[in-house]
């Protein structure tokens, strides 16, 4: 039996996931994972070297020059060619430090749905990436059993992503989001409910209830690096967005990913052929928490 792979540490959710030339594009698409994104980044940008990458990765040298190779393949492959790239998948975990995982939230029980809400002065804030605050509700049997105001401690939707999965967190509850957003919210395993207004009390109960209106085309152009999508509904007067809500009967409260007994993610790593690793999904009173690309 081969040894199972061991997760890379990467320091946070990226903020845009997608290349593309502004000419015509070749034929393909170039997927680049995020372990390989994090050797790019540790050495290209920050100039460290590749003994140096591995001990912030937490992985052999040898693991990262294989890494770091492959990754530069792909970029010369997407620049030369002209192939679309997108960052998705990997075998990677992200590390909790710099204050973005220290919620200071107890455990979630075993049948209990943790919800986050966008938040200001009680309602729903309307730019994802740069909410300063969240509200956080604990869910069991169709009610909210406790809530709390939790500060975000920085901006940037990959960090908020990455913010709300350390926090254990199943359900987004939003205003305007962009495309990058839903991407991170995507690789991270918690459901998107976006375009939703006022009260945010309101839409935690009515989502709890399995009642919450809500559409996910509601995304937000205000803020650079939104990755151009959605409404542009930072006019004055656009509590609606005009988008058209739709009603979701997700009674089950659950987005499939998040199974009882989880115990706060584990280990987050995220698997691009599971099929090989034969862990399983989410294991039963927390385990490696690991998590699969393709489910």
């Amino acid at each position: 039996m081969p040894r199972p792979k061991r997760c890379r540490a990467i320091c946070c959710y990226p903020d845009h996931w997608s290349f593309a030339p502004e000419d015509e594009a070749g034929s393909g698409i170039v997927t680049l994972t995020l372990d390989e994104l994090e050797t790019i980044r540790l050495i290209d940008l920050e100039g460290l070297n590749q003994a140096q990458c591995a001990e912030q990765m937490e992985v052999a040298r040898t693991t990262v020059t294989a890494i770091y190779e492959a990754a530069r393949k792909k970029i010369a492959d997407s620049i030369i060619n002209g192939k679309r790239m997108i960052i998705s998948g990997g075998e990677y975990r992200l590390k909790e430090e710099s204050g973005r995982f220290s919620l200071d939230l107890p455990r979630k029980g075993q049948n209990q749905m943790r919800i986050a809400a966008t938040y200001e002065d009680g309602q729903i804030f309307q730019h994802f990436g740069h909410t300063a605050q969240f509200k956080i509700y604990d869910v069991a049997d169709g009610e909210i059993k406790n809530s709390k105001i939790v500060d975000t401690m920085g901006q940037g939707h990959g960090a908020l992503a990455g913010f709300l999965l350390g926090g254990d967190v199943d359900v987004l509850i939003c205003g305007g989001i962009g495309g990058g957003a839903q991407r991170a919210l995507a690789e991270a395993g918690i459901k998107l409910c976006a375009g939703v207004t006022g009260s945010a009390d309101e839409a935690a109960e009515a989502y709890a209830a399995g009642k919450l209106n809500y559409s996910n085309e509601a995304n937000c152009t205000h803020h650079e690096g939104h990755d151009g999508h959605g409404c542009g509904h930072h006019q004055e007067g656009h509590g609606g967005h005009g988008c058209g809500r739709r009603q979701e009967g997700h009674g089950e409260h659950g987005c499939g990913h998040h199974q009882e007994g989880h115990g706060g993610h584990g280990c987050g790593c995220h698997h691009a052929e599971h099929e090989e690793q034969g862990c399983g999904h989410h294991h039963e009173g927390g385990g490696c928490g690991r998590r699969h690309e393709t489910r």
